[in-house]
């Protein structure tokens, strides 16, 4: 069995938003984003795979589609094939998301 402490993959850059693998498979990844106040994800959109965000500390605001929204620890946020979508860190806290998509892009 393979697993990993998340606590070990928490690192931040001061130049741009952080994704660091947890798990990286032929059909999903698994990473942990760490974005400090005022980094983002540009809202972009894969063809063919889902992504899921989940906020393990921080508040950030993400976009998916048309819609936007604040969301704090503990929500999980759909970006569904072919939406747009992306998070900012508007916030005066770290933000620390785990992220995974599938499947994954080759």
């Amino acid at each position: 069995m393979e697993s990993k402490p998340v606590s070990e993959a928490i690192t931040f850059s001061a130049k741009k938003m952080r994704k660091n693998s947890l798990f990286d498979s032929p059909y999903l990844f698994y990473d942990v984003y760490c974005l400090l106040p005022g980094q983002h994800q540009n809202v972009h959109a894969h063809e063919n795979s889902d992504k899921v965000y989940y906020v393990l500390e921080g508040t950030g605001r993400f976009t998916v589609g048309d819609e936007e929204k604040d969301l704090t620890r503990g929500y999980a946020v759909l970006a569904p094939a072919r939406i747009p979508h992306g998070v900012r860190n508007t916030f005066a806290e770290n933000l620390i998301l785990l992220v995974t998509m599938a499947p994954k892009l080759s």
